[in-house]
């Protein structure tokens, strides 16, 4: 999804949370409108008082005119299904200004009040900043006009028209704050369900890459066994060890996919001396992990099951040392490593893990032969 643009009263308005319910392009686009009833006041002075058929008939044309643009601006404000091109936006606020200022040409200049229309389209349809600078250029205009032509400028209209464009500026500024939100909550959304998937992924792959090689290792042992000495009963020793880690590897499988799953490190230091074994390579390992803080055990569970079944996968090794500290985890071997080594999907998963406790993995050739993974956490981090 793409980054939002941060927003500024320069900006020009879009609608990040896509067109709303029908039921809220009805009631905005009602709403709107209703306040449509105000306009029949020019009608009503040009009839009321005496003035030429032509300019009754030039109001009730500009008053017919503007409505129907004020109309459309909202009905494509409540819609929001595609928002106009800029200069269409510019064009329609301007020809609902020069209808707003000819009805106070033609009635005098307190009909400049009935520009809140005009300022109302701006607010919503040009960058909130200009929509507020032309209401209050309006109002300014008024205050001159009424000073000119009647002797005093008409505070009550301009009060009017004061406070009608700060209450418009503050309704847009809360309707494209909700429509941020819902955008965020659905961004938000998108990116838990990617989460979900990227920690099945990383989890099934941490389970069943370890139990499968295990198992792979276990029922291969036996078939030479059975080929090579006819051991009978420690082939079928073999055998159900492979069926104890085929229930346990559907156990974790099970786990995995409800989220219930915690790794432990101790456990997985019995797994991996038990794989090595059955690879026929000689292990060194720690005794116990009671040095490593519980907060880290189980991330260095994940690096030990992953580093374990790669040196059984790949490495050709003959001897496999496992070293842990309070902030750090290594696995190193004999073998010879292969050239994609250290680029796999479980070492990037590995780093994930890692990185959410702020820490970092290596993986690659050591100085003195064979192919080291080392996982660490800053001191500071740990305590």
């Amino acid at each position: 999804m793409a980054e939002q643009q941060k927003k500024n009263g320069w900006s020009w308005p879009d609608d990040p949370a896509g067109p709303p319910t029908r039921a809220g392009r009805i009631a905005g686009f009602v709403m709107s409108t209703m306040f449509l009833i105000y306009l029949v006041s020019p009608i009503n002075q040009a009839f009321t008082a005496p003035h030429p058929t032509a300019v009754r008939v030039a109001v009730v044309t500009t008053v017919a005119v503007y409505c129907c643009i004020y109309a459309t601006v909202y009905m494509a404000f409540s819609m929001r299904r595609t928002w106009f091109d800029k200069r269409v936006r510019i064009a329609g606020v301007a020809a609902m200004f020069a209808c707003g200022i000819t009805l106070a040409v033609l009635l005098g200049p307190d009909n400049l009040m009935f520009l809140t229309y005009a300022i109302s389209a701006a607010l919503m349809q040009l960058p909130p900043t200009v929509g507020l600078l032309l209401g209050l250029g309006t109002t300014t205009a008024l205050l001159i006009g009424t000073e000119i032509a009647e002797g005093a400028p008409d505070w009550n209209a301009a009060s009017i028209l004061v406070v009608l464009t700060i209450a418009m500026f503050g309704t847009r500024q809360v309707i494209m704050a909700n429509a941020e939100l819902r955008a965020a909550r659905d961004e938000i959304a998108t990116l838990a369900v990617a989460e979900e998937r990227s920690r099945m992924a990383r989890d099934l792959h941490d389970v069943l890459g370890h139990s499968l090689t295990t198992i792979t290792v276990k029922a291969g042992l036996a078939r030479r066994i059975l080929e090579s000495s006819g051991d009978d009963q420690r082939a079928i020793a073999e055998l159900r060890d492979v069926e104890t880690l085929s229930r346990t590897a559907l156990g974790e499988v099970r786990s995995t996919v409800s989220g219930y799953r915690e790794a432990s490190l101790a456990a997985e230091l019995v797994g991996a001396r038990v794989a090595l074994q059955a690879a026929e390579i000689a292990a060194d390992l720690p005794h116990a992990v009671d040095n490593v803080p519980a907060g880290l055990q189980e991330p260095f569970a994940y690096v030990l099951r992953e580093g374990v079944t790669n040196v059984i996968r790949h490495s050709n090794a003959h001897r496999c040392e496992i070293r842990l500290g309070e902030s750090w985890i290594e696995i190193r071997d004999d073998g010879t490593p292969a050239e994609t080594c250290g680029s796999g999907h479980g070492l990037s998963g590995l780093k994930e893990r890692l990185a959410k406790v702020g820490g970092s993995l290596s993986a690659g050739p050591a100085e003195a032969g064979g192919f080291i993974v080392r996982a660490s956490v800053p001191v500071a981090v740990t305590a």
